[in-house]
């Protein structure tokens, strides 16, 4: 059974940076796609970033397109989310997921096999 824990969330302020970690373990295999998602109270939950393990291929979001880095360490299964010039809309709980399996389009949370926790940033005025 696969498992995500993310780490990496807190507080700061705006412009700050944070580097949030999604560490994969309970299965040994290449899954099709990993993903960041958020949701703030209140809201839906929706799409951050995404990156198709196959072909390399990295999506985001329009609102932190340019600001965010997603990026994957396949040596120690480990997914990342690289957070800079933070805004107060961007706190929020974050979360990873991961679908096994073909296909489908990154921003699309109902179709993921897999989630964590979550990981709380809070981003300050």
């Amino acid at each position: 059974q696969v498992q995500l824990v993310e780490s990496g969330g807190g507080s700061v302020p705006a412009g700050g940076s944070l580097r949030l970690s999604c560490a994969v373990s309970g299965y040994n295999y290449s899954t099709y796609l990993m993903s960041w998602f958020r949701q703030a109270p209140g809201k839906e939950r929706e799409g951050v970033a995404g990156i198709y393990t196959g072909v390399g291929s990295l999506y985001y979001s329009d609102s932190v397109l340019g600001r965010f880095t997603i990026s994957r360490d396949n040596a120690k299964n480990t997914l990342y989310l690289q957070m800079n010039s933070l805004k107060p809309e961007d706190t929020a709980m974050y979360y990873c997921a991961t679908k096994d399996r073909c296909c489908g389009w990154w921003n699309v949370d109902g179709q993921y096999d897999n989630w964590g926790q979550g990981t709380q940033v809070t981003v300050s005025s």
